[in-house]
């Protein structure tokens, strides 16, 4: 292909708009459709649930009125609270510990090498295989869980920040250089701004895990929470408090990711991020 047909080619490529820079009309439409999605999952659910025992599927109506009784014993308030304290808790402490670490090992080499083998490591290990120990070291209490949520955490969000390290621009770094920066100085103002949207995307991708791990944790070590409400609804056979416990995870899932999309385009306004 010619120059002049590249050129042409990229020009016509019309970058994608975020949702919140859409006019409201098309924010309400696309909110509309979303809408009709979810009544459309819900009626086939009721659906495939008619004839159905129960204990293997049971209906939306049935569903919802265990809700409601979750809700007026203060097991499903009490259950969120519990798992949210640990998620955040953990998470936040992953993403403090994750993002120095990644930044230190994009740009110094001879801290990636010295950490590079840790990490390959542990991050192959998936935190339910640390369950177990985490009980016995720390305990059957909280620490144990926030421990397992911040060993979810600190991984991905090391490997992406360093990754967006390791793409900062090279003439950007060779002009702070040349106008005698030194390496703080290069670091904060060249390597972290660009880096930025590495941070943002590990650090929700890391939200996600967590809510994995979390789970996992309150099932084998815990009175309250998500996972102890799914595990309990188990024991008793009730499968329509198992579908309580994983829709609200969901839905609280993505109530944190959009809190975290809004807070980051807030706070790193000046960095563009787009999420």
């Amino acid at each position: 292909m010619r120059r002049r047909d590249v050129s042409s080619a990229y020009s016509n490529v019309v970058p994608a708009i975020p949702d919140w820079k859409l006019p409201y009309k098309e924010q309400f439409g696309r909110f509309l459709l979303a809408l009709a999605s979810v009544a459309g999952g819900i009626a086939l659910w009721g659906l495939a649930s008619l004839g159905t025992n129960p204990l293997f599927l049971p209906s939306p109506a049935l569903t919802f009125t265990s809700a409601i009784e979750l809700v007026q014993d203060g097991t499903w308030w009490d259950s969120i609270v519990a798992s949210s304290f640990r998620i955040l808790t953990g998470w936040g402490l992953g993403v403090v510990v994750g993002i120095p670490v990644g930044i230190l090992m994009g740009h110094f080499r001879w801290v990636r090498q010295m950490l590079d083998p840790y990490t390959e490591f542990f991050r192959f290990v998936p935190p339910i295989a640390f369950v177990t120990l985490a009980v016995i070291w720390l305990g059957p209490d909280e620490l144990s869980k926030i421990a397992l949520i911040f060993y979810t955490t600190v991984f991905i969000v090391t490997i992406n920040t360093m990754a967006g390290v390791q793409s900062a621009d090279e003439i950007r770094l060779r002009a702070a250089r040349a106008l005698g920066a030194g390496t703080l100085r290069t670091v904060m103002t060249v390597v972290v701004p660009s880096s930025v949207p590495f941070m943002v995307t590990g650090a929700r991708l890391a939200m996600g895990n967590s809510f994995l791990t979390i789970v996992s944790a309150e099932i084998v070590s815990a009175q309250e929470g998500l996972g102890a409400l799914i595990w309990t609804a188990r024991n008793y056979g009730r499968t329509e408090w198992v579908f309580v416990g994983i829709i609200t995870l969901g839905l609280l899932g993505y109530a944190f990711d959009r809190i975290v999309r809004y807070a980051t385009r807030r706070l790193l306004k000046r960095y563009r991020v787009n999420v």
